[in-house]
């Protein structure tokens, strides 16, 4: 064998490893298991808090009928990520959490801040809740609009870098259809039963929940 066939087969093995982990590696928590007495803080904005619908029909509380689990609502109306990141840590000592649920970032698109700053706030959240062992699934927030309802990149690019679960459609599937909107930016209460369904079926995926 030719020292050029060694070097193209060595490149061909690194590039074939490069692109297993890139687009095959497990998000963390992977068949982990999650125990009946185990707290879910769901962390965000008005989306979190359930604007639109009684505080029975958020989504937190929904997801936690569906999963059995407790599940905390964190969320706060009106909340930018900023603001977030600075009320986390207390929520984080307080409840102790297997997983963080994070839905952030709508206030901040709405009012067409700085999209670093969020990606950077983000981040923050992600890296503190990791240092305290707790898992994140991630919720992206579409950017409101007329005719668009997608997602900024920076959701997916987070999910890509730090591993993790990320529900990358149900928000801007239930905004895109009239009957589960409260108004043009929140859920009604069939659109936050959506919202929990969809995410219970994300973390059944990864997480095996005793029962």
């Amino acid at each position: 064998m030719t020292l050029n066939r060694i070097y193209a087969i060595v490149a061909i093995l690194l590039i074939g490893s490069f692109l297993f982990n890139r687009y095959y590696s497990s998000p963390e928590g992977a068949n982990k298991r999650i125990e009946k007495e185990a707290v879910l803080l769901a962390f965000g904005d008005s989306l979190t808090y359930g604007y639109g619908a009684d505080p029975t029909e958020s989504y937190p509380a929904r997801l936690e009928e569906l999963l059995g689990r407790k599940v905390i609502n964190g969320g706060i109306s009106g909340e930018s990520s900023g603001e977030g990141l600075k009320r986390l840590p207390s929520l984080l000592q307080e409840y102790k959490p297997k997983i963080l649920l994070l839905c952030h970032g709508g206030n901040d698109i709405l009012k067409k801040q700085d999209m670093q700053k969020l990606r950077t706030n983000l981040e923050q959240m992600i890296r503190l809740a990791q240092s305290q062992n707790i898992d994140v699934i991630l919720i992206s927030v579409p950017q409101f609009g007329i005719l668009q309802l997608t997602p900024p990149p920076l959701y997916d690019e987070l999910a890509e870098t730090y591993h993790l679960a990320i529900e990358e459609d149900i928000l801007a599937d239930i905004l895109h259809d009239n009957r589960y909107k409260s108004d043009y930016i929140h859920p009604n209460a069939q659109g936050y039963q959506k919202m929990a369904e969809a995410i219970e079926k994300l973390l059944r995926n990864h997480y095996l929940f005793e029962k």
